[in-house]
């Protein structure tokens, strides 16, 4: 077998059709990647991975493959040099492995000087070496399996013919129905696990599988299958071309074999993810939420059809997720589905998807000097039963590219799913309040955040004022819920409503205090003056938070960084609105250092104050702080619309900045009326308590929705700017960690990495690194001939 490995070596070598070969496979591969716009580009791309080149490989090597093995045995047949081979003491096995492992080594070496382009997209990346070296030695082990397919497939194509151009011919076309014949089968039938199934039955499915990174010993038995599949046909037509009994009982026994070891690879599996940062390993909490479907669950993915490249990306590893949990619970399907498919209807169905709350990512598109607009609706239905949960797919975040954008939004993918399929499966919900009596917001301006939690939480009300007629009642009734929320409270607490709430915490009860320890509201300033005076609110909670380790400051947080409120400059017809920036309506940029504050996009605060943390054995956590640019204004204090038109002084604002805004509170609290007198008996009172959280925020608005013609609008929503801000997230994921959903909280925590080039470096360096790309591969190649033919030459003079 050894000597037959070096013979065709050396034959394929010592030709220059050899090099030709190879030098046209480097010279397309590099073209395409590099040069020519298309799919394939990876400039245009934009990310830091070899997707593309793993993308375009199967098919160039569809051509270059059974170009190396077309004479393997066609030309020994031609000669008739097979016959002189076969009577030579050597098994046919081994002159069929002989020749598999001599085609096998070309391809080797043709692909060996690729590995220039992974040096090319380290040195493009944002940072040096910023790719994921899994995903890459993944892709690379799904070549090496794909070319050992192709050239087992080679050489049998090569085995039935004495002809090279029919055994060529063959060849490409038993690969090619191989990687892709049963994909396109799957598109004549719309029964979805007998598409599933056919698409198994190909090698691209698989190949897929294994160049992103993860290694399937089931895609490994695929391959291993196919290749000894392909290498044991061969031996059978070469050993029993005569004789077609024995030949047709060899196939039966090759396809009996083929079919059994997938049968048992699909039972006996290991999947190891390659990737740094586990990407497609799914955690516990999401595995749990997906495993409770006993019935078909289907997931339609709004991103088929033609979308810009970096929605590509996005479809490409929201897909990737699906499988991940159709592979933790076969009941979950997926369809691909393109939502503007139908030029005829699509203004109506634009329309139709707004209704629903779809709203559309608009994309700028650049190309040959003309920009256009397209609209891409980034979301997935899940439909379970008569249910349907909408989940978005992108993520947006103010001030990101588009690249950074795609980033965040791949990185909340699992959580995103499993939140959809937590809301479906909910079985026993925990209760939330809303505490009444004390001036808190309207319903109608929560209507927004309560609807959205209603899918998670039971939701009831509880009036603080009948305490003073009944405290006992009231307490009972709180003891049923598992959080409080207290949204913008304007009136004092009494005594006895402080001391049943002090017990709903000492009891284990959560809760949420957004408070506002001054009086002023934007619409005040409405006047003719365009001002008014901002004082101190007083609710009589000082003490109450003081035992917790936390103050609240009748001050003003007056930040730089902030967001635009919507003035009129001008009269009557001439007038005009602009959005302006508003000191006294911070902008919050998340610190991503905690489960809660996890990859969320910029809050807005109204009128925030700030929060002293004080030393006691509760653990604190501040949550959100104001920018470093920021200062403190104490009350009462003249507030002014004028004020807009002064451009503030950094340097008033300089080491002052970094105000506490909302502060997480954690530790086994005891009351805050220990050794005082008690304001009312209670039965159950405690002294003491278990483990617990408080959240305070120093802005009741926080939670507040505007509203359009009577009506709530989602809340982080403005309508005079159409900008989105973060704070339902946020809230929500307060909600979600104090009732100890940690699950969900938990996958917000996994980080999710996509590397990304760098555009500046690719302005700079994109001629060089195609030279490099290019160029560099040919060279190696020449080299290695010329070396090659050298020794060899050398050898034989010898």
């Amino acid at each position: 077998m050894l000597a037959i490995f070096k013979r065709e070596i050396s034959s394929f070598f010592a030709s220059p059709i050899g090099y030709l070969v190879i030098g046209l496979f480097l010279l397309l591969s590099g073209l395409f990647l590099w040069v020519f716009k298309g799919p394939f580009n990876i400039f245009d791309y934009g990310f830091a991975d070899l997707g593309n080149f793993f993308l375009l490989g199967p098919w160039v090597f569809l051509f270059l493959i059974p170009a190396i093995t077309m004479k393997g045995f066609s030309e020994e047949k031609k000669l008739g040099t097979l016959e002189l081979l076969l009577i030579k003491p050597i098994s046919t096995t081994k002159v069929v492995l002989g020749k598999f492992w001599g085609a096998f080594t070309v391809c080797l070496v043709a692909i060996i000087p690729t590995l220039i382009y992974v040096f090319a997209i380290s040195a493009l990346g944002t940072t040096v070496a910023n790719y994921d070296l899994g995903i890459v030695i993944g892709s690379y082990f799904g070549l090496l399996f794909l070319m050992a397919a192709y050239t087992a497939i080679g050489l049998f194509a090569s085995s039935l013919s004495d002809n090279q151009i029919v055994a060529f011919i063959t060849g490409i076309a038993l690969s090619f129905f191989v990687f892709y014949g049963f994909e396109a089968l799957a598109t004549l039938t719309t029964d979805g696990s007998f598409q599933e199934t056919l698409k198994s039955m190909g090698a691209k499915a698989h190949f897929e599988r294994i160049a992103r990174g993860i290694i399937d010993t089931r895609d490994v038995f695929y391959f291993l299958a196919l290749t000894l599949f392909f290498l044991y046909l061969t031996q059978q037509v070469i050993k029993y071309s005569l004789n077609a009994k024995k030949l047709g009982m060899g196939i039966l026994k090759g396809i009996i074999f083929l079919l059994a070891i997938n049968f048992v690879g699909s039972y006996l599996y290991k999947r190891f993810d390659l990737t740094e940062d586990k990407r497609y390993t799914l955690s516990e909490p999401a595995v749990t939420a997906s495993q409770k479907f006993e019935s078909p669950l289907l997931v339609d993915v709004l991103l088929d059809g033609s979308i810009p490249p970096e929605f590509t990306r996005l479809r490409t590893e929201t897909v990737l997720l699906l499988e991940q949990f159709a592979a933790e619970n076969p009941n979950i399907k997926y369809n691909l589905v393109d939502p503007l498919a139908d030029v005829t209807r699509r203004e109506q169905t634009i329309q139709d998807l707004l209704q629903i709350g779809l709203t559309p990512a608009s994309v700028t598109i650049e190309e040959e000097g003309k920009v256009s607009q397209e609209l891409v609706f980034p979301w997935a239905m899940v439909n379970h039963n008569d249910q349907t949960v909408k989940v978005p797919l992108l993520k947006n975040k103010l001030g990101s590219t588009a690249e950074e954008r795609i980033n965040n939004s791949v990185q909340q993918l699992e959580y995103a799913f499993a939140d959809a399929f937590t809301k479906l499966g909910i079985e026993e919900r925990k209760k939330v309040v809303v505490i009444k009596g004390n001036g808190e917001l309207d319903d109608i301006y929560i209507a927004d955040f309560l609807s959205t939690i209603r899918e998670y939480y039971d939701i009831g009300a509880i009036t603080l004022d009948s305490i003073a007629g009944n405290p006992q009642q009231v307490f009972d009734q709180l003891k049923e819920f598992d959080l409080a929320l207290v949204a913008k409270p304007t009136e004092p607490f009494t005594d006895e409503e402080k001391y049943v709430m002090d017990q709903f915490v000492v009891n284990g009860g959560k809760s949420i205090w957004l408070v506002d320890k001054v009086t002023i509201e934007l619409d005040s300033l409405f006047n003719d003056e365009g001002s008014n005076v901002a004082l101190q609110r007083e609710l009589n909670l000082d003490d109450f938070f003081f035992r917790y380790g936390v103050r609240v400051n009748a001050e003003l947080v007056n930040d730089m960084y902030n967001t635009p409120i919507v003035l009129a400059t001008g009269d009557g017809n001439a007038s005009q609105y602009n959005p302006l920036p508003w000191l006294y309506h911070p902008m919050i940029f998340s610190k991503d250092d905690h489960p809660i504050n996890k990859n969320i996009e910029a809050l807005r605060l109204q009128f925030a104050n700030s929060i002293d943390t004080l030393p006691n054995a509760y653990q604190k956590t501040i949550l959100l702080r104001s920018s470093p640019l920021s200062r403190a204004m104490g009350v009462p204090q003249q507030i002014s619309l004028n004020s807009i038109d002064q451009a503030p002084d950094a340097s008033d604002y300089e080491g002052k900045g970094n105000f506490a805004l909302a502060v997480l509170i954690e530790g086994g609290f005891n009351s805050a009326f220990t050794n005082r007198i008690k304001p009312v008996n209670i039965k159950g009172a405690s002294e003491k308590g278990g483990d617990n959280k408080m959240l305070v925020i120093a802005d009741g608005d926080i939670i507040k929705n505007q509203l359009r013609n009577g009506r709530p609008l989602e809340l982080g929503y403005d309508k005079w700017t159409s900008n989105t801000y973060g704070n339902k997230e946020f809230l929500l994921n307060c909600i979600n960690y104090l009732l100890d959903d940690a699950g969900l909280i938990n996958i917000r925590n996994k980080e999710v990495s996509i590397p990304l080039l760098d555009p500046q470096k690719i302005m700079a360096q994109k001629n060089k690194w195609r030279l490099i790309a290019i160029g560099l591969p040919l060279v190696l190649i020449l080299v290695f001939g010329f070396l090659f033919n050298y020794f060899r030459k050398r050898k034989y003079a010898g």
